[in-house]
């Protein structure tokens, strides 16, 4: 009879047992299936990320956008200027402060709000099929937690 030894600690980092490369891995297999869903009206999971935002928030400025995204200014900037040139969004400046700009939902952008959320829940769906309720609140939780440690 042989024992086996225990796997030391710096194997459990490696490729494909590392829980960073299948983090990694899972983000790109949701990002794929959000892209499909998303893809007939032209938009990407980053214009998502921004739409949730404004439907929650209509009005934000351009920087509390950013933060709530943990964005750096030039990439949302791009993709506000695309989602601007599609007539989703309109940027305006405060009108208390001259240096700020707002980011407003227009009746386009905010149109989707009824028809997008069901293709992403589809999505999400796949994702969690096979897990309890329970089960989901827990890996929430340890994601929220994981999060926290890294900022």
């Amino acid at each position: 009879m042989t024992l086996s030894a225990p796997i030391p600690t710096w194997q459990s980092i490696r490729v494909p047992h590392g829980m960073g490369y299948r983090l990694k891995l899972l983000s790109q297999l949701m990002t794929r299936h959000l892209q499909e869903e998303l893809d007939p009206y032209g938009l990407t999971p980053f214009h998502w990320l921004v739409l949730n935002c404004l439907w929650e928030q209509d009005g934000i400025a351009t920087s509390a956008l950013g933060e709530r995204l943990r964005q750096v200014g030039g990439t949302l900037t791009g993709v506000l200027d695309r989602m601007e040139e599609r007539g989703l969004v309109r940027r305006e400046r405060d009108t208390h402060d001259r240096r700020i700009w707002r980011i407003w939902l227009t009746d386009a952008g905010r149109a989707l709000e009824d028809c997008l959320p069901p293709h992403v829940h589809q999505v999400r769906e796949k994702l969690l099929q096979g897990f309890s309720e329970a089960e989901q609140k827990q890996l929430s939780d340890w994601m929220d937690r994981m999060l926290a440690n890294l900022s």
